[in-house]
């Protein structure tokens, strides 16, 4: 699953665009430094049921913004996506998609 599929599916899981799940995480203090992934995966698991693997491409978001390595743009991998720059306003939007 490339890491643009899974914030697609957090948004069909939530009903919330990442980007609205990454400005809720900001006004938390989450997106601080010192915050620990397991606190955010915890909040995650308990306010919208989501797993690990879900809540830890939210946390990269949430951490490091919307920009992703260039390793796998482009692969053809079961990873790849089209772009470095993933689309956090909602996959219906998505010009990309």
């Amino acid at each position: 699953m490339s890491f643009q599929a899974y914030l697609d599916k957090i948004e069909e899981k939530t009903g919330k665009t990442p980007r609205q799940l990454v400005d809720e995480a900001k006004t938390k203090g989450y997106d601080a430094p010192a915050i620990k992934s397991g606190v955010i995966l915890d909040w995650l698991k308990e306010d919208y049921e989501l797993g690990r693997g879900h809540g830890m491409a939210l946390v990269h978001v949430i951490k490091n913004g919307p920009q992703i390595s260039d390793k796998h743009v482009g692969s053809g991998g079961t990873h790849a996506d089209p772009s470095n720059m993933l689309w956090l306003d909602g996959k219906a939007t998505n010009p990309l998609a």
